[in-house]
């Protein structure tokens, strides 16, 4: 069973639609502000209701419609507990489990390092990493409590000891890419694949990344679920 991936752009960020066929509960992972009206054009059109949506973590290169979509639905809103994203309806922590259709759940699995609060999320063999994992690659550490200790802890002990069939998908990709797994990103990752803890470390350290164009006005926005602060 895979989700429906849908893609930004912009910023080069997926958004996630998980359902399953023949029941109408439906789940949104990482929603993006400029799309709202697509993503629900798409659960009109397969006849879903919208439960959850959820969050990553407080992402700084784009702005999230959670808080837009939970109002026009009625759907929960979900954020991970150390992310700061007070008006959430559920602070995940890691090892809930959020049941949104009979029989299906998704585990939370809390994997700091490019936050110091990110999620990812297992649901049957797929898992939503965020920007913990990407395809070939990790998430950024060098702001918004980031720590190449604490993501090579996350990726290693945690994303790593899932099934090697495990497919994964990421919160963004630069690279026409679209989902990998578990067992390649072990073996072929280029930050990853054979690389001990002190490398990653002075890896990361040396990266030297640009400062995200949208970081002030996104993670602030994306606090109150993309909201105007008098919504």
């Amino acid at each position: 069973m895979n989700p429906l991936q849908l893609f930004d752009t912009e910023s080069s960020t997926f958004t996630y639609l998980l359902f399953i066929p023949g029941q109408t509960a439906a789940v949104i992972i990482d929603p993006v502000a400029r799309h709202w009206e697509r993503d629900l054009q798409q659960l009109d059109r397969l006849g879903l209701s919208l439960t959850y949506v959820l969050e990553t973590h407080a992402h700084a290169d784009h702005v999230t419609s959670a808080g837009k979509l939970c109002q026009i639905t009625g759907a929960k809103s979900g954020a991970p507990t150390g992310c700061g994203i007070g008006p959430a309806d559920l602070q995940l922590n890691d090892g809930d489990r959020i049941v949104f259709a009979p029989g299906e759940e998704l585990y939370v699995i809390h994997t700091p390092g490019h936050t110091a609060g990110s999620m990812s999320y297992l649901w049957r063999d797929n898992v939503f990493t965020g920007d913990a994992l990407l395809i070939d690659g990790c998430g950024r550490t060098d702001f918004q409590s980031g720590s190449a200790d604490a993501l090579y802890t996350s990726i290693t002990t945690k994303l790593f000891t899932l099934s090697e069939d495990t497919k994964v998908w990421p919160a963004h990709d630069y690279k026409g890419r679209s989902v990998s797994t578990i067992g390649w990103e072990k073996t072929h990752n280029a930050r990853l694949a054979g690389c001990n803890r002190t490398d990653f470390i002075a890896l990361m350290k040396n990266l030297h990344l640009p400062k995200p164009r949208l970081l002030d006005i996104a993670v602030p926005a994306n606090e109150n679920l993309g909201l105007s602060h008098d919504a």
